[in-house]
């Protein structure tokens, strides 16, 4: 678990150096928000109305966002060969896919506490229920980037990844997207935890047996 922080903390380091694919992320998130926010213009200040756009509008702007930093996360490793000194490394190959889990999650959780602020200016809303909402965020963010970084992996010597990866995340984070949409819906209704309970189980259940997939394959991904 150390050597998968210090390949985190690595990545972490050589993106808050640059801040390339966070401000594209955050800036593509933003964009999205404002679109919607000028499309239902009209109709914002309906409260039902904007309770029922809300979780698609947040969730779309974090898969799009979240898939755009993906597709950077592994094509930073081939400039220089740093994949192949990572493969070098005397460490086990689920420690890499661990490690780049840990710094894509991070760095998606930070587009999001960037988002959501501009969410609620723009929709003039208020959110009674944070904490149920941010243990949603984590939970279906966790589930996004444990399939997402493997699949970046995947598709990293592709000539096309950038069209590649949407491709192949998009039918394997259903079963993510659905139950984070309509558990947010549900909080943001004021909905309390136990209302959602079944959602959160499938959630926590997603999140492991492809995090642990992740770790199973992440090896032969990355082979030569």
């Amino acid at each position: 678990m150390l050597r998968s922080l210090h390949i985190a903390a690595k990545d972490l380091k050589a993106e808050f150096r640059t801040k390339q694919m966070l401000n594209s992320m955050v800036i593509f998130s933003v964009l999205v928000i404002v679109i919607f926010s000028i499309s239902f213009g009209d109709l914002l200040g309906q409260q039902e109305i904007v309770d029922r756009l809300a979780p698609g509008v947040l969730w779309i702007a974090f898969f799009f966002a979240g898939t755009l930093g993906l597709t950077r996360s592994f094509a930073a490793e081939m400039e220089n060969g740093c994949l192949e000194g990572l493969k070098l490394c005397p460490v086990d190959r689920g420690a890499i896919y661990t490690g780049k889990t840990i710094s894509n999650a991070l760095i998606m959780f930070a587009v999001e506490i960037l988002t959501i602020p501009v969410f609620i200016v723009l929709f003039n809303y208020n959110i009674q229920n944070i904490i149920g909402l941010g243990i949603i965020i984590i939970l279906g963010t966790l589930g996004f980037i444990t399939v997402g970084t493997l699949l970046s992996a995947l598709t990293v010597n592709t000539r096309t990844r950038e069209i590649m990866l949407p491709i192949l995340l998009l039918p394997l984070v259903i079963p993510v997207i659905i139950p984070a949409v309509m558990a947010t819906g549900t909080i943001l209704t004021d909905g309390g935890i136990s209302s959602i309970i079944s959602e959160l189980r499938l959630l926590v259940v997603y999140d492991l047996i492809f995090f642990v997939v992740g770790q199973l394959v992440f090896e032969y991904t990355v082979m030569d």
